[in-house]
């Protein structure tokens, strides 16, 4: 646990004591106010189990229109977000790069994939700054100075990082410890386990003629733990062949153990 305080242009952030510390450095703020109201992510707040500080970027921009780009070096079309605003409002954190469990990332399509994995290791870290870039991206001298890693929520372009920034945020939360009201819940996820997750059940056991799978209603734990096995074995060997293959490698080395 650590207490911070963060001061900006405008806010001063009071001390809390928190397990999971985001800050998030953005130019569009304003894509964080609802879904960091709703829901777990509400709840790991309002539980002070984990805390996000949305760091506003045109705080630290300079000039009347507090502008963020420029036309790149070299030509080319779009926009490079320049260096000097990111750079002032990293240096507004309490949090100093190469601290001990922390770490500055950047949300990016050139990244590495951002995985059940990764957010295992992320979710152990006291402070995570998450850097959002926009138009074409952001000046590589100030991803030089400052960013650890680079990370990709899959193979494709969004307009910015936010909501990137918002699937990691989400992601790393559930993990943490409490977030969950039942704890076994991060466990049985899908990638949990290498597995893509069973097919679920609930009430009424018999919907439009549909009945839920007798197994399910038995009470024998031992028989529903196989079955459920048996489907995530299927499911995953159906719609995601690469991860089946790295499951069945990974059952073969524990044997040969």
């Amino acid at each position: 646990m650590i207490f911070f305080v963060v001061f900006s242009v405008y806010d001063i952030y009071t001390y809390r004591c928190v397990f999971m510390h985001f800050y998030v450095i953005t130019a569009f703020p304003v894509i964080f106010e609802g879904p960091l109201q709703e829901t777990i992510l509400k709840r790991a707040q309002e539980k002070e189990l984990v805390q996000v500080d949305v760091i506003n970027l045109r705080d630290f921009a300079e000039g009347r229109h507090k502008h963020l780009d420029d036309y790149p070096f070299g030509g080319g079309s779009g926009m490079v977000m320049i260096p000097e605003p990111i750079d002032k409002a990293l240096k507004s954190l309490p949090v100093k790069k190469g601290e001990k469990k922390s770490r500055f990332v950047y949300m990016s399509p050139m990244g590495g994939p951002l995985d059940q994995k990764k957010l295992e290791e992320l979710k152990e870290l006291d402070n995570l700054v998450v850097l959002c870039g926009r138009y074409k991206g952001v000046d590589q001298r100030v991803l030089d100075s400052w960013i650890d890693e680079e990370i990709s929520i899959g193979d494709y372009v969004l307009s910015g990082g936010e909501i990137p920034a918002l699937v990691l945020i989400d992601g790393v939360s559930r993990l943490v410890a409490g977030v969950l009201g039942n704890s076994l819940s991060p466990g049985t996820d899908s990638f949990s386990s290498g597995l893509l997750g069973y097919p679920s059940y609930t009430r009424p056991a018999d919907w439009n003629g549909k009945e839920v799978p007798e197994i399910l209603l038995s009470g024998r734990h031992k028989d529903i733990a196989e079955w459920r096995l048996r489907k995530s074995e299927e499911k995953t060997e159906s719609v995601r062949k690469d991860l089946f293959e790295k499951y069945l490698i990974e059952i073969e080395g524990k044997k040969n153990e």
